[in-house]
């Protein structure tokens, strides 16, 4: 699913109108009847509910025009609240006229802003994807007093004042929605933490823009879905054996760290790795050979940490850092894996701080690198503070560029950039899978997916970013958010793979940040 800028929403409103020979109040009127049916299956509301639409001057005040004609006839008594301008939409003044003369309207001002009442539901329509600066004047007292009120706060396709595609200057007028409503595609802002709070819970209604329009527009960014995986996940073959699958190494624990080691071994057993070996200090034998017996083991020199560099001939992927620490003999470990592997490598975790601390290692990372930093790892690696979000992201579309890897950045929305510079938002996960180990569960997983030979470096990266996510969103239906742990998500694994196997969907075509669609 494409994530387009504003200007390209607008450009796909044109065309959709063009290629299928509709007006704009006709698009206008789709929206209007979406958030129509949004509001009744989702909200149910009483017949007396009372809604309060607040309406700016532009297309955005026109969608609130045309739902509250819609709410009326429905046999709702919705209120409208005009912000008064010098100049408005054609579309806004037609909706205007269009208002049976039954819908209260008043114009706000300074002095005469609306009373919201306990359990009104209010519709904000002031300003959409068009709006191009912060808001000021009565339009930023009126978003400061929504703010301020208990009423259900719903934004109409973006919370007013907030950019679909830039930062605001801090302490900006902007409207925290409970719920934002969109139409067909999501906005970059949406995906961001910065504007978590004024976005709310967010989802996309279906309005028929045309796919046509849609495939030939180039983007730079992306959202992972189950349909643009269609495919992209094969089914095993009926003659298959475990070398099939590949053979992987996981350089991984230390003392008091094993069980990051066990983590990330059997999240890449459920993967579906051919064969695993696990490489860890003498301290962690007893644990990882009885907790998981499928891995083999081989033993570091060393009793607490990872000393020694394995052969690496036999192996079809490497991964390294899950509760490695950080040792010089650890570092010199990862600086040799680093001059001498052949094969896809996954780094993670203390890998990366060792990165972090010793920068002048990342001009020796081979194409391809995988890396899975959270915020603060990547940070370690830029040698940067990130300015806020927009900022962030284009860090890890640069760092992805410039060293030829990939880059998963961890969090809500994991974002992962590819070498060339395209970047892809995961739509799965939860707040439960913020516990520890979470993150080497992702890492065993990945290895396993770059370990098998039939799957390319960025499919490997987005199927085991997607899955890591839906395991855990299956495993807290089970555990809950507060009691979900790693171990959880490891169980999942294999159904969210297998949801993938099975999904019976048209393989999206790759995209090309350069030719679109």
């Amino acid at each position: 699913m494409k994530i387009l800028s504003a200007a390209q929403t607008r450009a796909l409103d044109e065309g959709t109108m063009k290629a299928q020979g509709i007006t704009s109040l006709e698009l206008m009127e789709r929206a209007a009847t979406a958030l129509l049916n949004w509001l009744l299956d989702t909200l149910h509301p009483a017949a007396d509910t009372p809604f309060h639409i607040l309406c700016g001057p532009g297309n955005n005040g026109g969608d609130g025009l045309a739902l509250a004609r819609r709410l009326h006839q429905a046999g709702y008594q919705p209120e409208v609240w005009l912000l008064p301008a010098e100049k408005t939409s054609a579309d806004y003044t037609s909706n205007l006229q269009r208002l049976p003369a039954a819908v209260p309207r008043h114009e706000l001002h300074a002095r005469h802003l609306p009373t919201f009442p306990a359990g009104a539901v209010v519709l904000d329509a002031l300003f959409g994807t068009g709006l191009s600066r912060p808001l000021a004047g009565l339009a930023a007292q009126v978003v400061a007093h929504l703010n301020d009120s208990q009423a259900l706060c719903i934004a109409v396709d973006m919370p007013s004042g907030l950019l679909a595609d830039a930062p605001q200057p801090a302490g900006s007028a902007i409207v925290q929605a409970h719920y934002t409503l969109s139409f067909e595609l999501p906005k970059m802002a949406f995906l961001l933490p910065q504007n978590a709070d004024f976005v709310g819970e967010w989802e996309l209604l279906p309005i028929g823009l045309e796919s046509t329009v849609i495939h030939k527009l180039a983007v730079d960014n992306c959202f992972i879905e189950e349909n643009f995986l269609a495919g992209r996940y094969p089914r095993r073959p009926k003659f298959s054996h475990k070398g099939t699958f590949g053979h992987a190494l996981l350089l991984a624990g230390s003392q008091g760290k094993i069980g990051a080691a066990v983590l990330a071994s059997r999240a890449c057993l459920r993967g579906g790795v051919g064969l695993l070996t696990t490489r860890i200090p003498q301290v962690g034998y007893d644990i990882l050979q009885t907790t998981t017996p499928e891995a083999m083991c081989l033993l570091d020199p060393a009793t607490d940490y990872i000393s020694e560099l394995p052969d690496l001939q036999p192996y079809a992927a490497i991964g390294i850092g899950p509760g490695l620490g950080q040792e010089d003999a650890s570092r010199e470990v990862l600086r040799r894996l680093l001059e001498t592997a052949k094969v896809p490598l996954i780094i993670d975790a203390d890998a990366l701080n060792l990165l972090g601390a010793n920068r002048e290692l990342l001009k020796l990372l081979p194409p391809d690198t995988l890396l899975t930093p959270h915020p603060k790892e990547f940070e370690r690696l830029t040698g940067e503070p990130a300015r806020d979000d927009y900022h962030r992201l284009e860090q890890l579309r640069q760092f992805a560029r410039h060293h030829k890897c990939f880059c998963v950045l961890k969090g809500a929305y994991s974002a992962l950039a590819t070498p060339e510079g395209q970047v892809y938002f995961n739509s799965t996960g939860n707040p439960g899978m913020a516990t520890g180990g979470s993150g080497d569960v992702l890492t065993g997983l990945l290895l396993a997916l770059r370990a098998d030979k039939r799957l390319s470096a960025c499919n490997a990266a987005l199927i085991g970013l997607y899955a890591h996510g839906r395991a855990g969103d299956l495993a807290v239906q089970q555990t809950g958010e507060a009691g979900l742990v790693a171990g959880d998500i490891v169980r999942f694994i294999g159904p969210a793979l297998q949801e993938l196997t099975d999904a019976d969907l048209i393989t999206e075509p790759p995209l090309s940040p350069r030719r679109g669609g």
